[in-house]
């Protein structure tokens, strides 16, 4: 085995581990497979035809990524759900990581954020709404960047493929 065989190898698992970590998010999925897609590029052995992946996969991230953000962030504003609440949960998410393994980081997030909304508007059925609909925009945006991710991980794959048949 050659040493373009093991990069081609190590960036798959990376880009694997990356699209994983946007549904999990214990890895910085999207950055993760930004990063494999250059390596590959430099390291693979692909020539032309890995630099033409990259670019292109690194749009798809990047758009992800973006798209993630905004969406989340404009339906977090049309709820006008402050940055504290969403705060409080990313706290109390970290801490049910290893309070509950596998879904801790869900569980805690959402009670989290509940326990803040209930705090800042003093009315349990509010808060309750409010963070149904916070859940519900953070779900969506990390829907579109795994959506993203999954076609930067083709583009790759294709490139793998075009590299292999060269």
């Amino acid at each position: 085995m050659n040493a373009q065989t093991v990069v081609t190898i190590l960036c798959g698992l990376a880009i694997l581990a990356g699209v994983a970590g946007i549904i999990i998010p214990v890895l910085p999925g999207s950055v993760l497979i930004g990063l494999s897609l250059l390596a590959w590029a430099v390291w693979g052995g692909a020539g032309t035809a890995g630099w033409v992946v990259f670019g292109v996969g690194l749009a798809f991230v990047l758009a992800g990524m973006a798209a993630g953000a905004v969406l989340t962030g404009r339906r977090l504003r049309q709820h006008r759900i402050p940055n504290g609440s969403v705060v409080g949960g990313l706290v109390l998410g970290v801490v049910g990581m290893f309070i509950i393994p596998v879904v801790g980081l869900f569980v805690g997030f959402a009670a989290g954020l509940l326990l803040s909304e209930a705090r800042r508007t003093r009315d349990f059925k509010a808060a309750a709404a409010s963070s149904w609909a916070a859940l519900k925009a953070t779900g969506l945006g990390m829907l579109v960047e795994f959506g993203l991710a999954c076609l930067a991980a083709s583009t790759w794959l294709i490139g793998v493929w075009v590299a292999a048949a060269s």
